[in-house]
């Protein structure tokens, strides 16, 4: 198998142009704030700066299942944060994440504001903030913080492997689509046969493995991120399929995913979220997943 033209890789890499097809505009090979601008604050305790990609997502499912339980202090104003605009290369959101990747929380409830980025890593503060969604203890503690930690290592290889080469690249070559989407096939068989025999992640509840897991995967098997359901058979999944209806009908999570939206149905997107009455006129049965 082999792609033409070939390419030899110089000596030494350097950026003379612009690269990576859909995001180039974005894309650039350091770090740091390129404008200056304050993020904005809201009134709640906790401000979050993303946008409903997967890895926004897993957030704001969380803050809507943790107010579901009533824990008050979840209260949380969700700002959008556009990054085909290049946003968060502001000084403010560089000062909250200095990856320059969303999401990104400050938590003000206390005396000193707290910065909490990477999502897996904001999953983490929220459940031991609030004592919820994550095992303290034993077998069910360490399967949650296993497949949390897997997913963080996976997504990469789904989204910015097969995602871009299949989905975003300028141009369609077999080698990367093929190598990636043999990778995430194996990584569905993963999680396929650890589904079937258990209804979660971690054993019989719900976790913030499964948040962390379920906006990749489970709209990737339901052929709905980067349309790719017919290539990668997702069809054949039938035990993650089992698991991602079933989260997908959690009131928290059909909320949760609208935040921070700002594409597909109408009545599926709530471009920032501020109050809990933001939802009113919203209809979250019919979402759409991201894409």
């Amino acid at each position: 198998m082999s792609d033409t033209p070939s390419y030899t890789p110089p000596t030494v890499w350097t950026w003379d142009k612009a690269s990576g097809g859909k995001f180039a505009n974005i894309n650039r090979p350091i770090a740091g704030p390129t404008h200056e601008k304050d993020l904005p604050v809201g009134r709640h305790p906790l401000q979050l700066y993303s946008l409903a990609t997967p890895n926004g997502v897993k957030v704001t499912v969380m803050l809507e299942e943790l107010l579901a339980l009533g824990h008050a202090g979840a209260e949380y104003d969700a700002w959008l944060i556009a990054i085909n605009e290049g946003t968060q290369f502001s000084s403010g959101f560089v000062g909250a994440n200095p990856n320059s990747k969303i999401p990104a929380l400050w938590d003000r409830s206390g005396d000193t504001p707290i910065r909490v980025f990477e999502s897996g890593a904001i999953l983490l503060y929220l459940a031991e903030k609030f004592g919820a969604f994550l095992p303290t203890v034993g077998q069910a503690r360490a399967e949650c913080l296993s497949w949390l930690m897997w997913q963080m290592g996976s997504a990469p290889f789904l989204g910015g492997g097969f995602g871009h080469f299949y989905a975003y690249a300028p141009a369609k070559f077999e080698y990367p689509i093929n190598r990636y989407a043999m990778e995430v096939k194996r990584q569905l068989d993963v999680l396929n046969r650890h589904l079937a025999e258990h209804p979660y992640l971690a054993g019989d509840d719900y976790t913030v493995a499964d948040m962390a897991v379920w906006p990749w995967y489970g709209t990737l098997v339901k052929g709905q991120l980067y349309e790719a359901g017919e290539f990668l058979q997702v069809h054949e999944y039938t035990h993650v399929l089992r698991w991602t209806d079933h989260i997908a009908e959690r009131p928290a999570v059909k909320r949760g995913r609208m935040v921070n939206r700002t594409w597909g149905q109408l009545n599926s997107q709530l471009a920032e979220r501020h109050e809990a009455s933001d939802f009113d006129n919203k209809t979250a049965d019919k979402l759409v997943a991201p894409s």
